[in-house]
């Protein structure tokens, strides 16, 4: 049973909560949104992470075959003057256990922050994605497809850095003639050591039309008291430029990345191809990428992937992928984020199937 006074403070905060409600939902908006992605896949061979050979093929459920698997909360507040607040928290999540993933393996491990934007630009501080990381997603031929496109190469290379990016600060420039620019710093730091875990990153982008040409930088330092089940402080310095074109229902793409690891590699990865809205529905895309070595050029690999899927409704799609990968000296490349990051060498081919639902 209640007490009086334990009645009237409970009574009290209520009467608020129904204020500052009625007064949120006058002046702002907050959505739900979210990913389910499932699929199978087949692999003709497998990495023996202990040996670096092949430990035979593969046939297994996986999550998130085309799109990572996510759900989050956004939203937005006009403040007034043209200022307005912004907010997200997004969360990865896998079909296969329910548990996390497609992200740095911490709850809203994807995005968390907040930020005003005005029409001087935005600001934003959290956990957010790095202008190097937009910009290839940008570029991407398969448009950062879980199987057979950069998204592959990239996590290949650098793991979650550069993605994932925790204790962070940007500003994106609002569109000036077509120009826009972003830069970010993610404050890292340790004991005696204020560079360690330092990263920060620059983009800057010319859209007109449907033509798109973006370039990035990134710069990033190993240590730093942050701990994450998926490693984002991985050494490594970063430059990318890539470009787009849209002619009707066809959108060309192609790019150059560098990734330069400290003491380990130095690759550039070459890539290019279309992306074809044949119907409404059905949409046919295809990629090649060839990853060398400047290090060593007996490592190097190339992949070809190639992808379509069919929108049974505004959210619902299935879709199917083949791909192959040719791996030489000590590349490892990979077809697919989850279940083939990583491949033995010679050829692997893979395919996938799957349904992706939006909500």
């Amino acid at each position: 049973m209640w007490k009086r006074g334990e009645w009237k403070i409970k009574v009290s905060v209520l009467a608020i909560a129904c204020v500052c409600g009625e007064v949120a939902h006058a002046q702002s908006s907050v959505n739900l949104y979210g990913i389910v992605d499932g699929g199978l896949l087949y692999t003709s061979k497998t990495l023996n992470q202990t040996t670096g050979q092949n430990a035979g093929r593969q046939f297994s459920m996986i999550d998130s075959g085309s799109a990572p698997s996510q759900f989050g909360l956004t939203g937005t507040e006009d403040l007034g003057g043209g200022l307005k607040a912004k907010f997200k928290l997004e969360s990865g999540i896998s079909v296969a256990n329910g548990g996390f993933d497609d992200s740095n393996g911490n709850l809203f491990g994807r995005e968390a922050w907040v930020a005003l934007a005005s029409q001087y630009g935005e600001v934003t501080a959290g956990l957010q994605f790095s202008p190097f990381f937009i910009s290839q997603f940008e570029t991407d031929a398969r448009g950062f497809s879980q199987f057979g496109s950069g998204l592959v190469t990239y996590i290949d290379n650098a793991i979650g850095t550069g993605i994932f990016n925790s204790n962070a600060i940007s500003y994106a420039s609002p569109n000036i003639a077509g120009f826009q620019g972003s830069v970010m710093l993610a404050l890292g730091g340790e004991a005696g050591d204020f560079q360690a875990g330092r990263q920060y990153s620059a983009s800057l982008k010319y859209e007109n039309g449907g033509f798109l040409v973006s370039a990035a930088f990134y710069d990033g330092n190993s240590g730093g008291t942050l701990q994450t089940p998926l490693p984002t402080t991985v050494p490594f310095i970063g430059r990318t430029i890539g470009a787009s074109y849209k002619f009707g229902t066809v959108t060309a793409k192609a790019a150059v990345v560098n990734y330069k690891v400290a003491g380990s590699f130095n690759n550039y990865i070459y890539s290019g191809g279309l992306d074809y809205l044949l119907t409404p529905q059905f949409d046919l895309n295809g990629g090649v990428y060839y990853t060398s070595d400047r290090g060593n050029s007996k490592n190097h690999s190339i992949m070809g992937a190639l992808g379509g899927q069919y929108f049974i409704s505004k959210r619902t799609a299935l879709y199917g992928q083949v791909g192959v990968v040719d791996n030489h000296g000590a590349m490892d490349t990979g077809l697919s984020v989850n279940g083939a990051l990583f491949e033995a060498p010679g050829t692997t081919v893979g395919a996938n199937i799957g349904v992706r639902h939006s909500f």
